[in-house]
């Protein structure tokens, strides 16, 4: 994908004039919408891959709810008192998490002494 600048789409900010040293080395920096299309060309599959594989979802929510409990948790009491402690605490989220994704009956089967137990995802 070549970019034009005859329309003026995206074009690459010019060097400064002649006489006056560059200020910084390198490559000039590009501006944010040349960078969006720069992310888009390179990862136009797995951007768009909710259009071919519908078991992908369209957006990242459910990560970013996965996430906000232990963050919610760091905030609040700052930290954990030991390493112990963070690893139960981000069992017990996973398992809640896995669980609830799965169905609300694994909840229920927890309680009743026969737990849901996920599979291990390996591919």
């Amino acid at each position: 994908m070549t970019r034009t600048t005859a329309t003026g789409r995206h074009p690459r900010k010019s060097p400064g004039p002649a006489s006056q040293p560059p200020k910084r080395r390198g490559r000039p920096k590009q501006t944010k919408a040349l960078n969006l299309l720069d992310r888009f060309r390179d990862y136009s599959t797995s951007i768009l891959a909710f259009l071919h594989d519908f078991a992908v979802p369209f957006d990242n929510n459910q990560s970013e709810r996965d996430l906000r409990m232990m963050k919610v948790r760091q905030k609040i009491s700052g930290t954990f008192r030991s390493l112990d402690a963070l690893q139960n605490f981000c069992r017990i989220r996973g398992y809640v998490s896995t669980a609830r994704k799965n169905s609300l009956a694994a909840l229920r089967r927890l309680f009743l002494g026969d737990p849901f137990l996920p599979t291990p995802d390996c591919s």
